[in-house]
């Protein structure tokens, strides 16, 4: 069988990662899937060549979330007592949401088709998400009479607003990509068959700026959906002083005096 989650570095410093399971249409519940992911979002975080990652599912889904013939009384997550079952998600799928959060390295979400549930979610977890004209999102776990186990109440209401995130899980309507752009869901929509381009094109723009710039940057930024103000501006403070000491701001600084196109090398 092939890997459920391939991995591609370019010269760019540009990551690819894709879900291969186009057959189930990407479920993200299973055993492979998780460890490929949370594998993959190690890998990435020790690599300083890696700049920026933009994650996509194989085929015509990004993810369809859970594998609903794995939801059966007694089986996959739902398998054994309840407080096994407990042990199931925080030892399973939950470690997804703080994997992505301790990530310092951008994630866009190229949304190719269906995100449903768990797989919207997944979605939420990265920090941008651009979507092809067919996607369509649902935070649909009410309709089958479960709640988001992944951390989807936490992660969907930062990004939509919490009136929206409310509207979205209490009657899991599906949102075409219209209705996704327009609520903030994603930033941008794109033919089909030019999303993978238009992600490379953002991804690009990100990995074109010093790296430990963008990587504090994010951290800040994720930092301040949590913290108070006060917090923020000792972290901003500290994160400040040590952007001034790298070498990518001399040369940035110095590019734009001398009226050149700075080298960026992540020092």
């Amino acid at each position: 069988m092939d890997a459920a989650v391939l991995y591609e570095l370019d010269s760019q410093g540009i990551a690819t990662i894709t879900l291969n399971r186009p057959e189930l249409r990407n479920p993200i519940s299973e055993a492979d899937v998780i460890e490929g992911l949370l594998d993959t979002l190690e890998r990435i975080e020790g690599d300083p060549a890696v700049r920026v990652a933009i994650l996509t599912g194989a085929g015509k889904g990004f993810s369809s979330g859970g594998n609903i013939n794995a939801m059966k009384p007694g089986s996959g997550l739902n398998a054994g007592l309840p407080a096994r079952t407990r042990g199931n998600y925080k030892r399973g799928i939950q470690r997804l949401p703080l994997a992505f959060a301790a990530l310092e390295v951008p994630v866009i979400a190229a949304v190719n088709g269906p995100a449903i549930g768990a797989g919207l979610d997944l979605a939420c977890m990265c920090d941008l998400r651009i979507a092809g004209e067919s996607a369509k999102f649902a935070e649909s776990f009410v309709k089958l009479g479960i709640i988001p186990g992944d951390g989807g109440a936490w992660l969907l209401q930062r990004v939509v607003g919490f009136s929206k995130a409310a509207e979205m899980s209490l009657t899991g309507d599906m949102l075409d990509a219209a209705e996704a752009l327009a609520c903030g869901l994603v930033s941008r929509v794109v033919p089909d068959a030019d999303l993978m381009d238009a992600a490379r094109a953002l991804a690009g723009k990100i990995a074109a700026n010093p790296p430990f710039a963008v990587r504090m940057t994010k951290r800040l930024l994720w930092e301040a959906r949590r913290a108070d103000l006060a917090t923020v501006l000792e972290m901003s403070a500290a994160m400040q002083a040590v952007a001034h000491s790298t070498g990518d701001h001399e040369e940035a600084v110095n590019a734009f005096i001398e009226k050149r196109t700075p080298t960026f090398k992540g020092d």
